[in-house]
């Protein structure tokens, strides 16, 4: 699945930004005077120059879904990497129409990273997380098979979670075939994804083949609450409570309990036993204290939880590694982490 080609307005309007981007960061703090936040960490100046044309650009959450997704879609394609394709492509039907694309740099895989992408549940695709993915399967070594869901409202949860398993049943039957062991399939996924993926490692606690890793980058782990990152960024051009609400709106059936640990994985009874987690917070996301939260709960259980904070960083920096040199850096970091955690995984036979 590939992005639509920018036209020639677009093509220069990304030069421009990208050209802004790499401003001296002493300049660029004299033009947008990135703000400062309660714990008194300041935003990267590229980042806040992408925030600044981010509100210059409008609210998808004030249009009809179709055409919030075109929208995000055309912002995607400015502000994300042109990453070189990875030697294999493949695209796949995983069944009952989900599809997904198979990331291979073409060398002896060190694993399988089982990948779900960001947009609220209703907006995102594979096409708009092909840079973050290639960047994963390059800089790891391992496979990654991104995972086109079905998003809401057309499928409201819990949905994903049915598409979520029925991924994980065909990558543990497939990577053998792609040269991968099925013991050492990273579970990762970004803000809805990282739900989703969170939910994925709860649901197969027992069973004979489970995740190696899970990772969890900016994820939605509580919606029953606000904790005090929401209060304080409630306007954030990458997420606004009023975007979040949206995202919810268009998700969740009425009467859902969000309480149910499906829809705030937080809240689970019992978290021992999951499997050994990356999560990764942002200093000026509305999210930071879910994931903060979840990691510590993981902690509190016995799960081993690494914890990487991007302190200068907004929600849903992979995707803005274009424009902004800090995300590609802490993007890059991310990887390095999955990297040296697939290398401490014991290798097992993939026959």
């Amino acid at each position: 699945m590939t992005a639509a080609p920018l036209t020639l307005s677009r093509r220069l309007q990304r030069a421009f930004v990208i050209a802004l981007g790499r401003t001296p960061a002493p300049l660029l703090r004299s033009l947008v005077r990135p703000p400062v936040n309660s714990a008194g960490d300041r935003m990267a100046a590229d980042v806040a120059l992408l925030m600044k044309l981010t509100e210059a650009g409008g609210d998808y959450s004030d249009l009809p879904v179709a055409a919030a997704r075109e929208v995000t879609e055309r912002d995607a394609a400015l502000f994300a990497d042109r990453i070189a394709p990875c030697a294999v492509e493949q695209e796949l039907d995983l069944g009952d129409g989900l599809q997904a694309t198979r990331y291979s740099s073409g060398t002896p895989s060190r694993g399988l990273i089982l990948f779900f992408h960001g947009g609220g549940f209703v907006l995102g695709s594979r096409a708009i997380y092909a840079a973050p993915a290639r960047m994963l399967a390059q800089g790891t070594g391992a496979d990654v098979l991104s995972v086109g869901y079905r998003l809401a409202p057309e499928h409201s949860f819990p949905a994903v979670h049915d598409d979520a398993l029925t991924a994980w049943q065909y990558a543990v039957e497939h990577a053998s075939g792609w040269g991968a062991d099925p013991h050492r399939i990273v579970v990762a996924g970004e803000s809805a994804g990282g739900n989703i993926a969170a939910v994925l490692c709860q649901r197969l606690r027992g069973a004979p083949v489970q995740p190696t890793l899970q990772v969890l980058v900016q994820p939605v782990t509580d919606i029953s609450q606000r904790r005090p990152s929401q209060h304080e960024f409630t306007e954030s051009p990458a997420l606004s409570a009023k975007q979040i609400a949206w995202f919810m709106g268009h998700y969740l059936p009425d009467g859902t309990d969000h309480r149910d640990p499906r829809v705030s994985p937080l809240l689970a009874d019992d978290l021992t036993g999951l499997p050994r987690a990356i999560v990764t917070v942002a200093g000026f996301d509305p999210l930071r204290d879910d994931g903060l939260a979840y990691a510590a709960a993981l902690a509190a259980h016995g799960v081993s939880a690494d914890v990487i904070h991007e302190r200068e960083l907004v929600h849903g920096y992979i995707a803005f590694t274009a424009i902004s040199p800090s995300s590609r850096t802490a993007t890059r970091r991310l990887v390095r982490a999955i990297s040296a955690a697939l290398t401490s995984t014991p290798e097992r036979s993939a026959s």
